[in-house]
């Protein structure tokens, strides 16, 4: 009798944690703004952006450039919402030994000017800083 009753606790608590893994805020969300469309952001509402200067795969910001440009981490399980799929999401190791999260093999950000959520200071900065539309995304050379 102990042992079924064990068992049923177990799978009870395997329930709960799976559940409340499938209900956690997701990691990545895809937000609208006006002038901008649509671009994926952090949990939080926090704009992610690309590097033009990046590869797939490859991470070309380093030093000075992580200093206003800080890697996207996020150091657990990712997590996205509805429309995104998170076999587009994965993580590379950058040139410093760290991870960095990437969005179809593409090295995603922070802009440190970015101070509130739905901020998009660093959208076509220098023409090479952008955000991410995810219905448009990686975009045709041209």
């Amino acid at each position: 009798m102990k042992k079924i009753m064990l068992f049923i606790f177990g799978a009870t608590m395997m329930c709960i944690v799976q559940h409340s893994a499938l209900a956690a805020e997701p990691n990545v969300k895809v937000m609208q703004k006006e002038g901008v469309g649509s671009y994926l952001a952090d949990g939080s509402g926090k704009t992610l952006y690309w590097f033009k200067k990046d590869s797939k795969n490859t991470s070309n910001c380093t030093g000075a450039c992580l200093e206003k440009w800080p890697a996207f981490v996020t150091g657990r399980m990712l997590t996205v919402a509805q429309p995104l799929k998170t076999t587009d999401f994965g993580s590379i190791d950058r040139p410093d030994g760290k991870k960095q999260n990437t969005f179809r093999g593409y090295p995603l950000y922070y802009y440190v000017m970015d101070q509130q959520a739905s901020d998009t200071k660093g959208h076509k900065l220098n023409e090479v800083w952008f955000v991410i539309d995810p219905g448009k995304f990686p975009p045709v050379a041209q």
